[in-house]
């Protein structure tokens, strides 16, 4: 993580990104080094929320283009584990979406929405909220110690 944090704000963006795919990364860590680096909170968590954001729409982007059996490859689920994800995702609808940012089941949840075909314009706005909501207590969180 100090790697990403010594190259700042374009940093903070990879590891907000790589960390929305399945890759097992932290930019919440580089979010804090670099907000108690002294760098402009405000700026920080529009360039970790749109960088987080950008990783969702490559899951989604995979879950629409790339076939099911791909899919449930990259996301190394069988048949019966898709099938509960996608009723979870049906059974609390679209607001779920909000909660991509959760460890473990947002990045399959993005997928998810891929392959269900949600608007994308609704799942912008959705997966944007959760995950700006997240880094902004993250960050008060962090100004506050």
């Amino acid at each position: 993580m100090e790697y990403f944090s010594e190259l700042g704000y374009f940093g903070l963006f990879v590891a907000a990104f790589l960390a929305a795919t399945i890759l097992p990364l932290s930019s919440e860590v580089v979010l804090s080094t670099l907000l108690l680096s002294g760098l402009s909170p405000v700026v920080l968590v529009t360039i970790a929320t749109i960088g987080n954001v950008s990783g969702s729409l490559t899951n989604y982007a995979l879950g629409y283009w790339a076939s099911l059996e791909v899919v449930k490859k990259w996301l190394k689920i069988s048949e019966q584990e898709f099938v509960r994800a996608e009723q979870r995702f049906v059974k609390y609808g679209l607001i779920s979406l909000c909660f991509a940012w959760l460890p473990i089941i947002g990045d399959p949840l993005t997928v998810i929405a891929g392959v269900l075909r949600i608007r994308l314009l609704w799942f912008v706005i959705l997966v944007t909220a959760g995950k700006m909501v997240r880094y902004i207590v993250i960050s008060y969180f962090v100004l506050q110690a």
